[in-house]
């Protein structure tokens, strides 16, 4: 009597697995992420496209930055998820429990690689920066202070992310108020706090080192000039319906 948890990933795919793994359940804003239609048990993820050249966040993000991002450490999440995957079901069928839980963390860490970096990619924009507007900057204002507070408090906890990781802002959907948080690694923001992904940041050195070098701080100021609001409005929209 035991029920499945169900991971669900950018491309429209759903994996199911036995709660009794207690693997987390991963969630993602899929109505935002372009969907590839109904996907059969074993349909491979795919690399998204990214919605603008690779130059065109210079100069606050170079070329070399995004192409290395996006075409090498994403693709080889989509990989090694497909890899897993495909292990995992062989576990299944065989009814090896151990290889299955031995396979969770792997199965999470691309699993989050893929989920965080499809929603990364369409939260910026060559035309982000400056403010949101509408809603969400009424909720940020109501649930931060005001924006240059709320801009600070995540520069600050995505700075002080040790080692690599996440930076983010999320929807509460229980308490219907917008919060802050840090995820280790590639952990998934939902399956970790049960927060909403609404605008994601990444700290990893490699979405920096190659132009900012170790300081995180100066990469933290320049991507605030290509923040996509639009979207994360969007996500702010959809998540509280």
């Amino acid at each position: 009597g035991q029920t499945d948890l169900t991971i669900k990933l950018p491309d429209g795919y759903e994996f199911s697995f036995p709660n009794r793994l207690n693997l987390e359940a991963i969630e993602s804003s899929r109505n935002l992420v372009p969907a590839l239609g109904v996907l059969g048990s074993r349909q491979k993820h795919t690399l998204p496209d990214l919605p603008y050249d690779y130059g065109a966040l210079e100069p606050h993000i170079n070329a070399q930055i995004m192409q290395l991002h996006h075409s090498k450490h994403h693709a080889a999440y989509v990989n090694n998820l497909n890899v897993v995957e495909e292990k995992y079901q062989e576990a299944l069928k065989k009814g090896d429990v151990t290889a299955q839980v031995a396979l969770q963390p792997a199965l999470k860490f691309n699993g989050g690689g893929h989920i965080n970096h499809s929603i990364f990619w369409t939260n910026l924009s060559p035309n982000g920066g400056g403010e949101p507007k509408g809603e969400l900057l009424e909720a940020i204002k109501r649930d931060f202070g005001s924006f240059e507070k709320f801009k600070e408090k995540l520069t600050a906890v995505s700075v002080g992310v040790q080692g690599s990781g996440w930076g983010w802002l999320g929807f509460n959907k229980e308490q219907g108020r917008l919060q802050i948080a840090a995820c280790s690694n590639q952990d998934p923001l939902q399956g970790t706090t049960g927060l909403v992904p609404l605008l994601g940041i990444d700290v990893w050195e490699h979405a920096y080192y190659l132009q900012y070098k170790n300081v995180r701080p100066d990469y933290l100021k320049a991507i605030w000039n290509v923040i996509n609001w639009e979207n994360v409005t969007e996500r702010y929209t959809a998540c509280k319906k």
